[in-house]
């Protein structure tokens, strides 16, 4: 059950300017203002942050742990987007839109996250223009991650697609080559758009070709250039 709380983690948005880029354009009144409109939540692993559908009233940063950003598309199939790392700001597809969720996110380990009322952020993109920039910046490359998602998952094959999968894993939520997976083999089949089994499939022929090693959650990839040609290839 998510839990209400203050930790040393999370202190203040003083503290967060030293974490955040974004906050490191506002000056110290403007932290101390957006201090007073924010709390704290811990999640166990597996619980729903935010609910597709829901009213939108706060932005989310994960202070710690990582979470799965997804759509809810038909037969309650679920889609991945991408994985939310510490001190990523989500939800800016609500601010100006229709103040709802148009996606879920779930705890995939135990998490913190502080949770910033919107319409104080939009106070602070509306007096501070250089933040306005930076924020503008951080959705335009979400976006730009998304158009790659797109062309990955519509362009090619399941292989190229696994690929993919792994490769972002690797280079831009573990950043290592060897880790311990938080997904399940059902994450990882909805990180890349296809049916568990096919998922399962896929990673046992990249484990018997010595292109990755796979051993339970642990994952270690032993031919990045050859995931790399896959990828290009589709």
């Amino acid at each position: 059950m998510a839990k209400f709380t203050r930790t040393d983690n999370c202190k203040n948005c003083v503290d967060c300017n030293k974490k955040i880029p974004l906050f490191q354009l506002l000056s110290q009144s403007e932290l101390t203002d957006l201090n007073t409109s924010r709390f704290e939540v811990k999640f166990k692993a597996g619980e729903t942050i935010f609910k597709q559908g829901t009213s939108a009233t706060h932005l989310l940063i994960i202070t710690s742990g990582l979470a799965k950003f997804y759509v809810e598309g038909v037969q309650e199939r679920q889609l991945i987007i991408r994985i939310v790392k510490p001190w990523e700001v989500v939800g800016q597809a609500s601010l100006y839109f229709d103040n709802r969720h148009h996606y879920s996110v779930a705890a995939l380990v135990d998490c913190t996250a502080c949770f910033i009322e919107i319409e104080s952020f939009k106070k602070m993109i509306r007096q501070n223009s250089a933040f306005a920039e930076e924020f503008i910046t951080q959705c335009t490359q979400k976006g730009v991650f998304s158009y790659e998602k797109m062309v990955s998952l519509s362009q090619k094959q399941m292989h190229g697609r696994i690929a993919d999968g792994i490769l972002y894993l690797s280079k831009k939520i573990y950043e290592s080559n060897q880790f311990s997976l938080h997904l399940s083999r059902q994450d990882i089949a909805d990180l890349t758009g296809m049916s568990k089994d096919s998922a399962i499939r896929i990673l046992k022929e990249f484990h018997h070709e010595g292109i990755i090693e796979l051993d339970g959650r642990n994952l270690n990839v032993l031919n990045t250039d050859q995931l790399e040609r896959i990828s290009e290839t589709g």
